[in-house]
């Protein structure tokens, strides 16, 4: 009994901890240290990854960048605190950062028990699976009794299980906790297979010292929402995260662009010149604790949602993705933001 008591009490101290560090309203904070302390991947091509000069680059960075011009009409103000699977919690819990934009999945587990709050999605995603053209194997059903390189601490592991004993299939788990140990493992032959998000096998087979020697597989055996978090206990943070990225979407939407941003402040559509805050009666910024242009200063910085996507992981990059479910509601795919007024 007394150890399930201190069990209770040390838990609602964490819970109390990770509370308080939200609640003193982190747009503050930020204010404060005048810049944006963004958790990102340690390194994954086209999403999260420093060059040879230290310069950060991806989708997942473009998303913090575009955070730093919502708060501050500047895409510079930010610094990157690069973690792996296990680290990112412990980061966003701590206070250590300010967002998650780290190709994290969506769960219910993460949403409640960790204290994380998730909205909306960036990149719909789902597991799949690289193999060596060599093994001739067409289809991940053709997979038993291969050796699975797979990253520990992520939902990847519970989808594979999950996958395999559906499928009354047989796997020899080679299980990593940091996504190079995977890679190297994987690209020395110690697994047959790799594992993770699919868009994720697009940007490491980029690595491997023979691209072309792998392909990756057709099925799609998860749902893996994507998208940027932050700690409970902020309304205002949360606001400011969600409608950044609503913003992007929205930009695409409307045809706006880093290039004519200026230009479309004067239009006559009254839902853009509200939207760039160009009409004189909007409070759409003063209401998130923002400047009436803040969303006019996220396209300049980054430009909208189809100019992230197409540059970092598009046809405009090396990994070549299709836009798929990430296309606009409107242009097939599911990507649709509330709208702004």
């Amino acid at each position: 009994m007394k150890n399930k008591l201190l069990s209770a009490v040390i838990g609602a101290a964490v819970f109390a901890l990770g509370t308080s560090a939200a609640s003193a309203t982190t747009l503050g904070d930020v204010k404060a240290k005048g810049f944006v302390q963004c958790g990102v991947n340690t390194g994954l091509t086209g999403f999260a990854a420093p060059d040879a000069s230290g310069n950060w680059a991806g989708f997942d960075v473009d998303f913090c960048k575009a955070v730093a011009s919502a708060v501050f009409g500047d895409p510079t103000k930010v610094k990157y605190t690069p973690t792996n699977a296990k680290e990112r919690f412990t980061a966003l819990q701590s206070g250590e950062i300010d967002v998650l934009s780290r190709n994290t999945t969506w769960t219910i587990n993460r949403d409640t028990a960790l204290g994380f709050n998730f909205r909306p999605v960036t990149y719909y995603d789902g597991q799949g699976f690289m193999v060596r053209k060599s093994l001739n194997v067409k289809s991940a059903l053709e997979l038993s009794g291969a050796a699975i390189c797979v990253q520990s601490g992520t939902t990847t592991e519970l989808n594979l299980a999950d996958y395999f004993k559906t499928n009354n299939l047989q796997y020899n788990p080679v299980v990593f906790e940091n996504l190079p140990e995977v890679n190297a493992a994987y690209d020395a032959g110690r697994c047959d297979v790799y594992t993770t998000d699919q868009s994720g096998l697009y940007s490491l087979r980029l690595t491997l010292k023979n691209p072309d020697e792998h392909v990756i597989l057709p099925e799609i055996i998860s749902k893996e929402p994507l998208g940027p978090a932050v700690r409970q206990g902020d309304d205002q943070w949360f606001d400011i995260v969600s409608w950044t990225a609503y913003a992007l979407i929205n930009a695409e939407e409307f045809g706006i662009t880093q290039a004519n941003v200026d230009e479309m402040k004067n239009s006559p559509n009254p839902d853009i010149k509200r939207f760039l805050g160009s009409e004189t009666d909007t409070k759409i910024g003063t209401d998130l604790g923002l400047t009436n242009d803040w969303a006019a200063n996220v396209i300049k910085g980054v430009g909208n949602y189809g100019e992230i996507f197409e540059r970092n992981i598009g046809q405009g990059s090396p990994l070549k993705i299709a836009r798929g479910l990430n296309a606009l509601w409107n242009k097939g795919g599911i990507q649709y933001a509330p709208p702004v007024r």
